[in-house]
Parts: C-alpha cells; sequence; structure tokens
C-alpha cells in the first residue's frame, strides 16, 4: 500500500484515537499518520506519537476484558469495539509457586498469552494493525512470519470479512502451517527463512497498492499492540510494576513496548515510578541481540537461524539495538540457551505449573533459570516471565522428551507389576 494511495483518502476525524503522527526514533522528525514505517529524514524506524488525555484507573477497569479497556493508549477509534475483531487480551497472570520454588525465585508470575483466540501474543498486534489497516481502507491484509503472525492475520482477517494473504518459510513447523491454512486458503510457502521472506514482503508492499503489511507498511501500529501486555501485567499487579521481567527476542519489538507501556503509566500516574529491571531471551541458534550484548557492542550482527525456536527465529531483528538500550537502561541484560535447554525448559513449566508453552516459552523460561544459575536476576525480587504461545504448535521439539511411562495389559496384577508409584 503506497503512501500515495492513501494521501488520497481524508482519514476520519478519531480514526486514531490519541495519537498524533509518526515520530522517528532516531532522530525524532514527526510526519503526519499515514501506512509509513521509515523516516523521510533518515530512514530511522518510525513509531507512534501520543497527547494523551488524563486516564484514571477506573475508566481503564470499566473497559471490556481484552485489549480495549485500553483503547485510550493505543492508536484505535473510541468505537473499536463496533468492528468485528478477535477480542484479544488480558490474559491470565499465574501466582507460579511451584516453578518459582524449583528455580529458587521467592515471587514468581507466568503472564500466560496462550489463551488468545490463535493462542499467541501475535491477536494483540494484528488487532492493532487490523484497525489501521480498516483506516487505510487495505484491501489484503497481510505478513510475512514465522508462524504465530500467520495464524493471527489469517484468523482475524476471517473475522473482519477482508482478504487475506500469509507468507511463512517453508520449513515452518506443521501445526502452524495448518492453524493458518484453516483460516485462509491463501498460505504461502516460501523457500528460505524468515529473514527472506520478510524481504520479499517488502518488496510486495512496495509494489503492490491495498496491500497491507501489518509488520511492514502498518508496522508502527501493529507493534503498539504489545503494549498491552505491559498495561495488564501492571494492572494485575495491583497497580504495580515488577521489580524484574524477562521477555522473549525474536524481532525485538514486544520487549521494547513492554518498556515503553511501563514508562507511560508511569508518566500518566497509573502506577508508582519504580526502578524495573528488563531481561531479554533468545535461543542459542538465533542470538544476534544476546551476542552483541555479551559483547559489549551496540550493533547487531545479522545470523543465519539455526534453533527450535522458530518463532524466534529472526537472523537480523529490526528492533534489536532498541532492545539493547531498554536492557542496559533497565540494569537488565540479555541471555541465550541450547535447543535442548528450550525442550527441558518447555518439559519443567508443565510439570511445575500446568502450562504447556510452544519454543519460545521454553526459551523465555530456560533463560529464566539460566539468569539464576549465573547471578544475573535477583531472586528475592518479584518477577515475571511471558509465555507467549500454545505448546501445541510446536509439538515436534518435544515428542522426543516424554512419551508413556508403561504399557500395560488391563488388569489390577499388571498395574501392580509396573510399580508405577
Amino acid at each position: 500500500m503506497s503512501a500515495s494511495t492513501i494521501e488520497k483518502k481524508t482519514l476520519r476525524e478519531g480514526a486514531f484515537g490519541n495519537a498524533t503522527g509518526l515520530s522517528c526514533r532516531e532522530c525524532g522528525h514527526q510526519i503526519e499518520l499515514g501506512p509509513n514505517y521509515a523516516c523521510p529524514e533518515c530512514f530511522g524506524p518510525l513509531e507512534i506519537a501520543y497527547d494523551f488525555p488524563a486516564v484514571t484507573r477506573e475508566q481503564i477497569e470499566a473497559g471490556p476484558a481484552n485489549i480495549w479497556r485500553y483503547k485510550a493508549l493505543l492508536p484505535v477509534p473510541d468505537d473499536i469495539e463496533q468492528s468485528p475483531n478477535t477480542e484479544p487480551g488480558f490474559t491470565r497472570l499465574l501466582k507460579a509457586h511451584n516453578l518459582g520454588r524449583e528455580l529458587g525465585i521467592d515471587n514468581l508470575w507466568v503472564k500466560d498469552d496462550s489463551t488468545n483466540p490463535t493462542n499467541s501474543f501475535k491477536d494483540r498486534v494484528v488487532a492493532c494493525a487490523l484497525s489501521a489497516a480498516r483506516e487505510f481502507d487495505a484491501k489484503v491484509f497481510a505478513c510475512p512470519s514465522t508462524g504465530n503472525l500467520a495464524n493471527a492475520v489469517a484468523a482475524a482477517g476471517a473475522r473482519a470479512g477482508i482478504k487475506t494473504v500469509v507468507f511463512i518459510p517453508s520449513n515452518l513447523e506443521q501445526p502452524k502451517q495448518v492453524n493458518s491454512a484453516i483460516f485462509t486458503e491463501n498460505l504461502i510457502a516460501v523457500d528460505g527463512n524468515y529473514d527472506d521472506v520478510n524481504k520479499l514482503a517488502s518488496e510486495i508492499a512496495g509494489e503492490e497498492d491495498g496491500w497491507a503489511f501489518v509488520n511492514v507498511n502498518v508496522r508502527p501500529y501493529y507493534a503498539e499492540g504489545s503494549k498491552t501486555l505491559g498495561y495488564e501485567i501492571a494492572e494485575q499487579l495491583g497497580w504495580r510494576l515488577p521489580d524484574q521481567i524477562v521477555i522473549p527476542v525474536a524481532s525485538g519489538s514486544q520487549l521494547t513496548k513492554v518498556d515503553k507501556a511501563f514508562q507511560e503509566l508511569i508518566k500518566l500516574g497509573l502506577v508508582e515510578d519504580k526502578p524495573y529491571r528488563v531481561f531479554g531471551a533468545q535461543a542459542e541458534g538465533c542470538s544476534p541481540v544476546s551476542v552483541a550484548y555479551k559483547a559489549g557492542v551496540d550493533a547487531i550482527r545479522p545470523v543465519k537461524p539455526d534453533t527450535i525456536a522458530k518463532s524466534l527465529a529472526i537472523g537480523n531483528p529490526a528492533d534489536g539495538i532498541y532492545v539493547l538500550d531498554v536492557c542496559k537502561r533497565t540494569g537488565g541484560a540479555v541471555e541465550d540457551i541450547t535447543d535442548d535447554q528450550i525442550r527441558d525448559a518447555i518439559v519443567l513449566l508443565a510439570r511445575t505449573e500446568g502450562i504447556f508453552t510452544e519454543t519460545a516459552g521454553g526459551t523465555t523460561v530456560g533463560v529464566l533459570k539460566k539468569l539464576v544459575e549465573t547471578g544475573q536476576l535477583d531472586t528475592s525480587l518479584e518477577t515475571v516471565v511471558i509465555n507467549t504461545g500454545h505448546g501445541l504448535k510446536t509439538l515436534d521439539a518435544v515428542s522426543g522428551r516424554v512419551s508413556a511411562r508403561a504399557t500395560i495389559a488391563p488388569s489390577y496384577d499388571a498395574f501392580v507389576a509396573a510399580n508405577i508409584i
């Protein structure tokens, strides 16, 4: 969807709520709201700028039990609930007594986003992107994806009645392919990794009118959806910020937007201003941000992904340098673990808290464990770890690790002979 196409259309008043424009994250240059993602002055990334009104806790708490309770803080119209969407968000925040005891953390919570409509946090960002696509009169709702985003875009498009096209690496886990193809007939597998798929999507976005690629030409709106994770965590903790939070890093947008949410809540007086530490989690087979952090450099060197955590397999993360900024500013860190450690962490979370996470969540829990073991995380402080998706999407990752304990005859004698307990 070219900017020139949109310039011919007058956006309706209040189409983007309290958003005032697009601001460059590098040079600060501002432009009008539109389907743009790169600064015309320095080519830096653009993000949404706002003029927030006074917002109270009571106003938010009176809203719906989904992300639209925070609509005053998002680039969406006041009547957003009237537009068909998947209504994601306000997922459970669970006190992880058993996992905390296992890891030696006194006060641990799991923010479980696997209960969203398509079983991952991507429903949040897609809902915001869909609102923007509607306002821009998009004819096609599309994305390049490592799986979860494709699921969310395909489902949201079906709900909204808009044509969808989703592009994925051809070696993506089969359950994620099925979870997209069930919602759209236009699932396109591309021979290559995610960075190849993303490059193709960028080319299409630049050539085809009427296409809204959620994480390309409407990326600034899409990215704001991740803020709702931060808002919810603070509200569910009784309107306070956690002392520490561990977040998976793919493009890095989720981590930076959770931090943005915390900063906005502080500025609005909705939570007390206090120090908090942000930690990023990557898989060793795709850890360009972790490598840069440990080397003490600000530049991210792209890598070719080789990990079971395919939803985190972005070798050239768009927000990588901003992840470094946030983690350094807050006194956190970026860490990585092996594929075997990811598998072990998936089983650990399931058997301590009854939560079946996909490989991204296994990465985050595994990194949490490593942070404790290496002394980087203070086990006496209140800590939140984010689970971004459901384990049914990545069954192959642990299918060789778990199985039936025994196969026995249907008799009591066979049960006793098996010595199960």
